[in-house]
């Protein structure tokens, strides 16, 4: 006779299984590193200030 199998446990695990799957997906597709992050909003604060410096009064 087999052991028993415990079908929670298997469907469990497929469905953690498909969570990790879509989460790297998603992290393939939007993720974006902390420093990659930070340099661009450094980037755009650079470039606002230019053009803001640049801007004339007009009348």
């Amino acid at each position: 006779m087999e052991k028993p199998v415990n079908l929670n446990r298997y469907r469990k695990g497929k469905a953690r299984a498909e969570k990790k799957a879509r989460a790297d997906n998603n992290a393939v597709t939007f993720g974006r590193t902390k420093a990659q992050k930070d340099a661009e909003k450094s980037d755009a604060a650079r470039v606002k200030r230019l053009f803001d410096g640049h801007k004339q009064d007009r009348d």
